[in-house]
């Protein structure tokens, strides 16, 4: 079982050209595809926001049947994290949320009561992408 001599050894590779064309069509591939998600990346944060908001106006409203009260402006919803020490204090206090919660962009939700938009109750809303409050971008609950 003699084999011919025919085998060369330069030709058992690949050559560096095809390696580098391979990995050329691999990263336009993948900046592709991350170009392509942007749009669904700023989608996912505002759905991230609004189900935030279920959860902050549940404990809202459970410190509320608990107090008879809302936390007002000056507490925050770091009232549902540490034992307001200002007025009214709450005569039935339970810590509701482990640590106050910030929006997808990194900026701490906004919170009123009474709120101006809801008179009656609070108002919830984040920042949005720009993180500043007041512009067209915010993100409001809308179910008080």
């Amino acid at each position: 079982m003699n084999r011919p001599s025919t085998f060369r050894r330069f030709d058992a590779g690949y050559t560096l050209f095809e390696i580098m064309l391979v990995l050329g069509i691999i990263a336009v591939l993948v900046g592709s595809a991350i170009y392509m998600l942007k749009g669904n990346i700023d989608v996912a944060k505002q759905q991230r926001a609004e189900t935030d908001f279920t959860s902050i106006v549940t404990q809202l409203k459970t410190y509320e049947m608990m107090n008879y009260n809302f936390p007002t402006t000056a507490q925050g919803l770091d009232a549902m994290v540490v034992r307001p020490t200002t007025e009214p204090v709450p005569r039935r206090w339970v810590q509701l949320l482990d640590k106050g919660l910030v929006d997808p962009w990194g900026q701490p939700y906004n919170y009123a009561s009474p709120g101006k938009k809801n008179p009656a109750s609070f108002d919830l809303f984040s920042s949005g992408p720009d993180k500043q409050a007041g512009t067209q971008d915010d993100i409001w609950f809308a179910g008080n």
